[in-house]
């Protein structure tokens, strides 16, 4: 059997889809395992099994309807006997249709752009599937639902690869443990006050750890530099490939941040994580892993899933020392 996932984005849902990847790896009978995913987050599949194929589609180009046909073609010449649309968007469906007769989908309650459902075989979710993991992993088992547990059980995701990157190692002090402080996050609600960061960076170098600043934006560079400005640990002087953050992460004591891809890529290589919770939800998307911590604000008006917010009160709630008592 030949199976495509579509799983086009984002960063941090990709590394969560990989436990659903792993089941469909081990499915007696898959000969080959497929993956469709946007161009931009094609860095992100450098973590996959290396039987995984991965194609690639540029939805923000300027030539979007010559794009969608040539990986359409390509993609329906491998004959696949069926998709997984991992995505539940109108978009991912469609691809996901255009390719394959036999498309299985997130269920419907869960959906976004709900007539994504009409190009699809939705799979029900349990009441007791709350977690995406938990979702992505009964996607995964559509086609096989007759053999599988009612309800899924929540799986960490796992990366089965070690890193390692020169440049990264000679920024780095030897024998000494090490924190990342990860600066992302894409919704501004996700973003820490920077006086609450550097209490935070200062707590750690007290408890003798190194502190290194990442980053993933021009605008990230600039903030770390200037909660950087007393020297109190490193600022990485660029943004590393996946290679090079790969082997930051797998090298850290602790990792810090918000509800980010970095997040969920350092609990999936192993490294210990301390992340802090506000408007999205640690209940659905955090990593749980037993070296992951959750810190919480729980304010009376979230989790609200908001981007952006008039009153932005649940990341002011975030103490340091909440944060650096774990460490």
């Amino acid at each position: 059997m030949k199976v495509l996932i579509v799983k086009l984005s984002a960063f941090g849902d990709i590394i969560h889809s990989l436990p659903a990847l792993d089941d469909v790896l081990a499915r007696p009978g898959v000969s080959e395992v497929h993956w469709l995913v946007d161009v931009r987050y094609q860095f992100v599949t450098e973590v996959f099994p290396p039987q995984v194929r991965v194609h690639t589609i540029d939805l923000k180009g300027k030539n979007r309807l010559s794009e969608v046909w040539r990986v359409v073609k390509a993609l329906r010449a491998e004959k696949f006997d069926v998709a997984l649309d991992l995505q539940g968007l109108m978009k991912s469906a469609l691809l996901a249709r255009l390719i394959c007769s036999k498309v299985f989908g997130i269920d419907q309650k869960y959906m976004k752009e709900k007539p994504a459902s009409w190009m699809q075989q939705a799979v029900s979710f349990d009441k007791f599937e709350q977690h995406v993991v938990q979702q992505y992993k009964k996607v995964a088992a559509g086609p096989w639902l007759q053999d599988s547990p009612a309800v899924m059980a929540y799986q960490a995701p796992t990366i089965h690869q070690t890193f390692s990157d020169e440049a990264v190692n000679a920024l780095l002090v030897p024998n000494k443990p090490l924190v990342v402080l990860n600066l992302g996050g894409a919704w501004e609600t996700k973003v820490l006050p920077n006086s609450t960061w550097l209490a935070v960076a200062k707590g750690a170098v007290a408890k003798g750890y190194q502190v290194v600043w990442s980053w993933g934006s021009t605008a990230e560079f600039e903030k770390a530099l200037n909660l950087n400005e007393h020297n109190i640990g490193l600022v990485l002087p660029k943004r590393f490939e996946m290679n090079g953050l790969c082997s930051l992460l797998q090298q850290a004591a602790f990792v810090v941040a918000a509800d980010t891809g970095v997040l969920h890529l350092a609990s999936a290589l192993g490294a210990p994580t301390i992340s802090f919770w506000g408007a999205s939800a640690a209940w659905r998307s955090s990593p749980l892993a037993a070296s992951d911590i959750q810190v919480q604000s729980n304010p009376a008006c979230g989790p609200c899933f908001k981007r952006t917010c008039n009153a932005f009160i649940c990341m002011d709630m975030i103490r340091a020392d909440d944060i650096v008592s774990h460490l």
